[in-house]
């Protein structure tokens, strides 16, 4: 199967991003390649790591490099659902309700701390994640084409928090885990903001637009023309299946886990530079995509075992097709 024309520059366009988001925030690879796949598969992307891992940073700082427009919403317990999708009002000089846009009217949303908001909100922002547009008064109004959401949650203080119940994380492409740096990672770190870097000012630190929202749509063109082979399907099937029999999960992952599989893996071969997919592709992004979509049995989180430790004995024991 042969990609179509301009899928080269599209593919080389993004490849371009590493390199852009590098002058704002060192390390963090792969979670811009997670990113740059939630994009074209238009799936949404859960960020979880400790305060200062520079998420809204990176968020940021790839829009800009994209050229996309980029809001940032923090989710706390008061906020209400039309403070997201935006509601109607009372114009006194026309004497007419107008429609007041939310936050949500964006291309990359960045819902910050997710799970610090009451589950109508919660419910609020992740109906317009899969209907990609706000319903007020029976008038649909669309999104902007792209868009996605990536959320954060703080995963070590859960107290006076809401947490997302397994058929809302399930919405989620992906759940990036964003690591702590390295010592030399944050030695630079240190030194880029000695010399005066301020994240406030991405054009400052030389940012700029290395892609636009054409090479995604010219990406997902041809990410969707990546060929697969049966076995590798029933591959894919049979990670799924296995992970609904582990003894340490109480909910394995759904038929939707499989098609989420399926997409990531067809975008990673893409980004890759190949027209189809190999198990390799699979398991390079097997955890990020099924992560979340599993729950562990709760005497398996008492004896430390975690969802990643879990899929790591799934990928080793079900048998990779040749």
């Amino acid at each position: 199967m042969t990609l179509p024309a301009g899928s080269d520059d599209a593919r080389a366009a993004l490849h371009r991003l590493r390199a852009e988001v590098a002058k704002a925030v060192v390390g963090q690879d792969a979670i811009v390649t997670g990113l740059v796949i939630a994009l074209l598969c238009r799936g949404h992307v859960l960020l979880e790591g400790v305060p200062g891992v520079a998420k809204t940073l990176l968020v940021r700082t790839i829009a800009a490099a994209l050229d996309l427009d980029a809001k940032r919403l923090q989710f706390t317990p008061d906020l209400m659902p039309g403070d997201v999708t935006g509601s109607p009002v009372y114009d006194p000089r026309s004497a007419v309700f107008e429609f007041r846009t939310g936050p949500v009217f964006t291309n990359l949303l960045l819902a910050d701390e997710i799970n610090r908001t009451p589950p109508k909100t919660q419910s609020a922002l992740l109906e317009v994640m899969e209907e990609r547009q706000v319903s007020v008064e029976g008038t649909p109004r669309p999104l902007p084409e792209p868009f996605i959401v990536a959320a954060t949650q703080n995963p070590i203080e859960y107290e006076g928090t809401y947490p997302l119940p397994e058929a809302q994380l399930d919405r989620f492409l992906l759940k990036l885990t964003v690591p702590l740096p390295s010592r030399d990672e944050e030695i630079g770190v240190l030194r880029a903001h000695h010399s005066g870097f301020d994240p406030r000012d991405l054009k400052a630190a030389g940012v700029q637009r290395v892609a636009t929202a054409a090479d995604l749509a010219a990406g997902r063109a041809s990410m969707q023309r990546v060929g697969v082979a049966e076995q590798v399907l029933a591959y894919i099937v049979d990670l799924c299946r296995a992970t609904r029999t582990s003894p340490s999960l109480e909910l394995g992952a759904s038929p939707r886990g499989g098609t989420a599989l399926l997409v990531t893996a067809k975008a990673w071969a893409w980004l890759a530079g190949r027209d189809y997919i190999t198990p390799d592709d699979i398991k390079a992004v097997a955890r990020a995509t099924l992560r979340h979509r599993v729950r562990l049995r709760p005497e398996a989180e008492l004896e430390g075992v975690t969802a990643d430790a879990v899929l790591d004995s799934v990928l080793a024991t079900v048998p990779t097709p040749r």
